[in-house]
């Protein structure tokens, strides 16, 4: 019985989601995503008046809900050099390096988790930035002084690299948005790290500061006067958010990173079969092959004459007697079929 051959398996449709990330990937996409974080902030700085509106309409809240942590924390930075001074160190400089040391250990050491990790932060991060977008509002530290906050960064501005207007380095806080508080990502970053700590860090010392990470960063922005209370909750939401949109987005990316690889392989190999016809075309020495004359038509030197052992001599003679060269027959059914027709 023969047999069928078998056909061909069905082309992917979904990468797996285990792939080990290639840095040269990863970090071009990470510093875009740092890029769009920085730029997005920087253009949604709003109108000032409507940033100071919405800060004390965020106060009025906490007021009819009786929440107040941020003056009598505010105050205890202010009043102790040895806590304000650690804490503004800690605002202005570790939202920019735990995070992506924590970035980095899990694509290290923990790659199977990466992908997913990595997600999770940037689709909150772009969260926080619709935030900026949409409500602009002035930290306690801007607000003018009766509301009784006062400004930490400015106020030991002497000990540290940063200046008094913002956290940014010395004569650069002009290109921060100094309005960009709710929700506070300083505290969703810290709780991402936390999370990615507790999770896959194994130890007891990981664990600790997997506690310890984000409730320290809560206390230091709200001691700054940099955040209010609802701006911390307010970034643990969008950590939330983004932790349920994450699966989504993961199957998202496969699904487009699958079309584009279909259609690369089917491009490729559509060039690749014509390219193959064409020199198939190209290497061919006989133009009509396969055809066939019938034995009354006479083209001169169409064929090379083939005798075999029952080919008549006079026969062909005979037809290169009427004109055509004998070599004009190729095989011998021709030459007796054209002797009987005669």
């Amino acid at each position: 019985m023969p047999q069928t051959e078998a056909s061909a398996p069905a082309p992917r449709t979904e990468a797996p989601s285990d792939s080990r990330p290639r840095w040269w990937t990863e970090l071009p996409l990470v510093l875009l995503v740092y890029g769009c974080y920085s730029a997005g902030r920087l253009l949604a700085r709003g109108d000032v008046s409507t940033a100071v509106d919405h800060g004390l309409a965020i106060l009025r809240v906490e007021q009819a809900l009786h929440l107040n942590a941020e003056h009598p924390l505010n105050r205890l930075f202010t009043r102790e050099p040895w806590l304000g001074v650690p804490a503004d160190f800690w605002y202005a400089s570790l939202h920019y390096l735990v995070t992506p040391a924590i970035l980095v250990w899990l694509f290290r050491a923990r790659a199977t988790f990466y992908r997913a990790a990595r997600t999770w932060l940037m689709t909150s991060t772009f969260i926080g930035l619709i935030g900026f977008t949409l409500l602009p509002t002035c930290p306690p530290r801007l607000l003018s002084p009766e509301h009784g906050f006062v400004d930490t960064m400015a106020h030991y501005s002497s000990y540290g690299w940063w200046g008094g207007e913002a956290s940014a380095p010395r004569g650069l806080g002009g290109l921060t948005n100094q309005y960009a508080a709710m929700p506070s990502l300083h505290v969703g970053w810290a709780l991402w790290c936390g999370v990615m700590l507790w999770r896959h860090g194994g130890t007891r010392t990981a664990r600790a500061a997997a506690v310890l990470h984000p409730l320290v960063t809560a206390v230091v922005v709200l001691g700054t006067a940099n955040h209010y209370l609802l701006d911390a909750v307010a970034g643990t939401a969008v950590m939330g958010a983004g932790l349920l949109l994450t699966p989504r987005v993961m199957r998202g990316a496969d699904r487009a990173r699958a079309l584009l690889t279909v259609r690369d392989t089917t491009a490729g190999t559509t060039a690749g079969t014509t390219v193959k016809r064409q020199s198939g075309d190209a290497g061919s020495p006989i133009v009509g092959s396969g055809c066939q004359t019938s034995a009354g038509e006479r083209i001169p030197r169409q064929r090379a004459a083939r005798f075999g052992s029952t080919a008549a001599p006079d026969a062909v003679s005979g037809e290169a007697g009427n004109g055509a060269p004998g070599r004009g027959l190729s095989r011998p059914d021709e030459v007796e079929s054209l002797g009987k027709a005669r």
